[in-house]
This record gives structure tokens, C-alpha cells and sequence, in this order.
């Protein structure tokens, strides 16, 4: 007969790389004591890596020995399985479009979920709560020069939107204006000027 620690590691075994689990969605492999002793017994043994408390993920194997699920698996599993927004943090956004040389030391990403911090190995991951405004657009270029806005705030939109309209092409420009209407005033102003001199 199979034990916990077996069950919960062909388990973790069929899930693809990124995927997270928490005893709540293994008591069908057994008891609660048994499952919490079972994921302990696993993370000393390397078989399971704790990215949080109580929220595990199986790590990576390869030829090399193993390695922690990517960070982008992680955080995109997470959001599917809470049904939460997720997107690149602004100081990312504004590394990822080239018009900050700033390369953030540690990986922050906004969320419309609670703030918590993950790691994974030597990673150290943090999800940021942010106001619903700021994670329009998730995964377009548009959305992420939206966030990098927001990132480098009243004072500096203006000369950030010059330099962030030259990333974007022409449809990219036209999604980043029709986000104005969930922008604060501040950075509505500015995009509403870069509309009307279009």
C-alpha cells in the first residue's frame, strides 16, 4: 500500500512545472496530520520545495540535479488557481520596453490579491497588492508601458510617455490611449495631450 508521502509525491509528479499545492487540496490522499507530516518529510528530503508557508511546488530535475520552477510558472499558476490579476511590477515594465537601465534585485510582481512574499531556491519573489487600475492590459506592451507610468509617477509622466510612445507602434500607442479612462487624473492628462496631438 502506497504511503502519504508517495501518494503526495506522484501527485506533485503529474503537475506541470510551476504548479503550487497546499495540503487542502491533497486530503483526498489522506488525513490532515498525515498530509502536513507527509509535505514536511518531502521539503527535507528535496522532494518538495516550500515557496510559502503552507504552499508547496515540486522542484524542476535535470541532468544537472534540480532547480526551482521557474518564477513566471509560479506566479501564473497562482493567479489561475485564485483567480487574481497579475502583471509585471512598473520598475520591471519600464526595464522591459528599454527606457530604464534599472534591473529591479528582486522579482516584484502587482496583484489585485494580497501581498505576500514567495521563495523559490535562492529566488526571492514578491506579489505586491496594487489598486485595480494598474493591472489593466496584463500581458500587452501597451499595458506594460501603462504600468511603467504609474512606476515613475506625477513627476516624471511626461518626460516617461516621450520616451515610452517611441517603444510603442502604432496600435500599441492606440491601446495605452484607451486605458487613459482607468488612469488617475494625473496620468490621464497626459495621455488625453498625447492623443490630441496625434
Amino acid at each position: 500500500m502506497q504511503t502519504t508521502s508517495q501518494a503526495i509525491k506522484a501527485y506533485a509528479e503529474a503537475l506541470p512545472e510551476g504548479a503550487t499545492l497546499s495540503a487542502r487540496e491533497l486530503l483526498h490522499l489522506g488525513e490532515r496530520a498525515a498530509v502536513d507530516q507527509a509535505l514536511s518529510r518531502l521539503v527535507r528530503r528535496g522532494e518538495l520545495m516550500r515557496v510559502k508557508r503552507g504552499l508547496f511546488a515540486q522542484p524542476v530535475k535535470t541532468r544537472f540535479g534540480s532547480r526551482a520552477p521557474s518564477v513566471e510558472a509560479v506566479v501564473e499558476h497562482i493567479a489561475k488557481s485564485t483567480g487574481e490579476r497579475v502583471s509585471q511590477s512598473g520598475a520591471s515594465a519600464a526595464n522591459l520596453l528599454g527606457i530604464s537601465t534599472q534591473n529591479p534585485s528582486r522579482q516584484i510582481y502587482w496583484t489585485s490579491g494580497p501581498s505576500r512574499h514567495l521563495k523559490l531556491g535562492a529566488q526571492s519573489v514578491e506579489l505586491k497588492h496594487v489598486p485595480s487600475w494598474q493591472l489593466r492590459a496584463p500581458n500587452s506592451r501597451a499595458g506594460h508601458a501603462f504600468r511603467a507610468l504609474a512606476y515613475f509617477g506625477k513627476s516624471e509622466v511626461a518626460q516617461a510617455l516621450r520616451r515610452i510612445k517611441a517603444t510603442l507602434n502604432e496600435e500599441e500607442q492606440r491601446e495605452l490611449l484607451s486605458l487613459r479612462a482607468c488612469a488617475p487624473t494625473w496620468m490621464a492628462k497626459e495621455l488625453s495631450a498625447l492623443a490630441s496631438s496625434q
